[in-house]
């Protein structure tokens, strides 16, 4: 939800109303109770028990998430969120948000609000103000907030024409919001909120006052372009969280210290895995070791697309204009594209795969005996982000994407959704992800095709979820312009949710390319094109990686899985038969032939991540052995080294997890 939307009245009007001028409110536990029309949702909670009511932070009306001061004019189902309820965090956070913004104007007078949203475990405000705020001046803020919270100011809503909000914005000073009063449509109520001498425009629904908030913090400041675009100015933006109480906060700031510990792009840099250069910003350069983990993903997704009779293509990075424009993605996705001209003619360079396998499909006759048709490709893809959202190795502007395309009749839809479902599981699962979300994501307002074509590819999609009992959450609006799609966000070691797969059901690409088929009964028919992609971006996924594992990659992915630490120089002959015996048998081995002292190797190991450490010393040589670490675990003792490779090697044939 954000400051800038209006809203539309939230008021039940009279359809159910008795004789008596009464509504029929019905309660979660299925009781009844007669109330008189025009009652107020917190009136109803007093009703209940004063003490009750003041436990409260809105209702819910029938669907609706509503403000407590919500007046009932028809019968309705009635329940009540507590700070403690999951919905209910959304509200908190944004009015937190608010009592930021009116924190910001006491302190600040001079400042303008723009915007200030609830995001995932957070919020947002930005702010215009000639001097940009610093981290010093946030706890000067946090003090003024909590003052605002302890004069349990009210907090109203209240609705505006147009007119009205214009003339009382200005009055204000508040040109940003003039702005936003001025592309609404002309006949909406706009709807504010008002807590003290602080107003803000916002749909709601909001705490009924600034005493019901929760613990919060405020966490960072950072500059942001108005509205994201860098050719209007840049504002002051101010993040911060907010928690039902001090034990939930305590615990996610200690979510966050650990996610600065995992940061990717530190650990990355320490380990000399991968950097980044202005020379190719946003480009990933990946080094020696890097490169081996990219590749260890790229093999193992590589050897499950064989199991599920995948064939793989390679297409060109750069193709036509036309090409394009016939995909759709000219019209749709050009401001992310590279464009260059060739002999007078416009390329682009390809932001995706899809339209190539068209391409491929296309080049011989198909007959329905061959269906389905299933091509894989890791196709490097580059796209246009800007400068402002690019993060590491999660947003970058060239990457490599597992991308899969199946041809297949209308028929053949749910087998192969099914198949897809199967390898998506059996992917993550191997990568130490079991927490898996899913959304069925339905047509935008951008989107090519017809109306008919689109029912049927989400009717399909939705119908093999539902038969294999998959929960999922409805996501409308947010489909490809080409085809609905499901998505999987997979939760990681610290609980953070990540959009990597995805299956979209398409009609339009086929029919665009002219592709068919020739059925069982002689004529021509189009075949359906199911895209999927399940890590995405490799990139990306890297870097989820290392961030869930902290770096301490399990041994098959390891770029070095085990580090042999001769203590002196006269073990060293009985430390490279080792490296030799370790090499021959397939193992990435590397030893550490220096002259520090053996906890200086050991400690150096333990920061290098590498899983097994084979400590030699006089010992070990005459009893041809070899003394395990386990990094994060230990010592495991003196070992035969033809079981401890077996060990190991089984580790990285099995592709066993390692605790996180």
């Amino acid at each position: 939800m954000t400051c800038k939307e209006s809203l539309v009245r939230v008021q039940y009007r009279p359809q159910n109303m008795n004789a008596n001028g009464n509504i029929q409110i019905t309660y979660p536990d299925g009781r009844t109770e007669e109330l008189p029309s025009g009652i107020r949702a917190f009136e109803i909670a007093q009703g209940i028990s004063p003490q009750f009511e003041k436990q409260l932070i809105a209702a819910r009306i029938n669907d609706k998430v509503v403000d407590l001061a919500t007046v009932l004019t028809e019968d309705a189902s009635v329940n009540f969120l507590k700070r403690t309820d999951e919905e209910a965090h959304e509200i908190l956070l944004h009015s937190t948000s608010h009592i930021m913004a009116q924190a910001v104007k006491r302190l600040f007078p001079e400042v303008k609000v723009t915007i200030g949203p609830s995001i995932e475990n957070g919020f947002y405000y930005d702010f215009d103000i000639e001097t940009p705020f610093t981290d010093d001046q946030l706890a000067a803020i946090e003090t003024e907030m909590q003052k605002i919270i302890d004069e349990d100011l009210p907090i109203q809503r209240i609705e505006l024409s147009r007119d009205e909000a214009v003339k009382r914005f200005e009055e204000m000073d508040e040109t940003y919001k003039v702005e936003i009063i001025s592309e609404l449509p002309e006949d909406d109520i706009i709807s504010a909120y008002e807590q003290g001498e602080f107003v803000d425009l916002c749909r709601g629904p909001h705490l009924p006052s600034t005493k019901r908030a929760g613990a919060f913090k405020l966490l960072s400041v950072a500059g942001a372009y108005w509205r994201g675009n860098e050719n209007n100015r840049m504002l002051s933006r101010i993040y911060g969280t907010a928690f039902p109480d001090k034990k939930a906060l305590k615990k996610y700031l200690h979510l966050l210290e650990e996610a600065k510990k995992r940061d990717h792009r530190r650990l990355g840099k320490e380990l000399g895995w991968f950097s980044f250069h202005e020379d190719a910003p946003a480009n990933a350069f990946f080094h020696a070791k890097g490169t081996t983990i990219y590749n260890g993903i790229m093999d193992y997704v590589r050897g499950s697309n064989r199991q599920h009779q995948y064939e793989e293509v390679n297409t060109p990075l750069i193709m036509s204009a036309e090409m394009w424009k016939r995909s759709g993605h000219y019209d749709n996705y050009r401001e992310n594209m590279y464009f260059t001209k060739i002999d007078d003619r416009d390329f682009a360079v390809k932001p995706m795969n899809c339209p190539g396998h068209t391409l491929v499909y296309g080049d011989v006759p198909r007959s329905y005996r061959d269906l389905p048709v299933k091509m894989s490709e890791f196709g490097r893809v580059h796209r246009h982000e800007k400068s402002g959202v690019t993060h590491g190795l999660f947003r970058v502007r060239t990457f490599i994407q597992d991308d899969a395309h199946v041809f297949c009749t209308e028929e053949q839809i749910h087998a192969e959704v099914d198949d897809i479902l199967d390898q998506v599981y059996e992917v993550y699962s191997v990568f130490g992800f079991d927490n898996v979300h899913v959304e069925l994501s339905t047509k935008p307002e951008k989107a090519i095709g017809s109306q008919e074509v689109w029912d049927k590819a989400e009717a399909a999609l939705e119908g093999v979820l539902k038969e294999r009992g998959i929960e999922y959450q409805m996501n409308p609006g947010d489909g490809a312009f080409y085809g609905p799609k499901i998505d999987f966000h997979i939760k990681d070691s610290l609980n953070r949710s990540w959009q990597c797969g995805t299956i979209q059901v398409d009609f339009s690409m086929p029919e665009r390319f002219g592709l068919v088929y020739t059925g069982d009964d002689g004529q021509d028919h189009q075949p359906v094109m199911i895209h999927r992609a399940i890590v995405g971006s490799l990139e990306r996924f890297m870097g989820i990686l290392i961030e869930h594992y902290a770096a301490r990659m399990p041994v098959w992915l390891a770029p070095v899985q085990v580090k042999v630490i001769p203590i002196a120089d006269r073990h060293e002959d009985y430390g490279q038969s080792v490296v030799d015996q370790l090499k021959a048998a397939g193992i990435r081995v590397e030893a550490n032939w220096k002259n520090d002292k053996i906890g200086q190797k050991i400690r150096q190991a333990e920061l290098e991540k590498v899983p097994y450490m084979f400590i030699l010393g006089d010992r070990e040589v005459e009893e041809n052995k070899i003394s395990v670490r386990r990094h994060g675990v230990g010592d495991l003792g003196s070992l035969d080294l033809v079981e401890v490779s077996e060990r190991i090697l089984g580790e990285i044939r099995e592709r066993i997890d390692q605790k996180v």
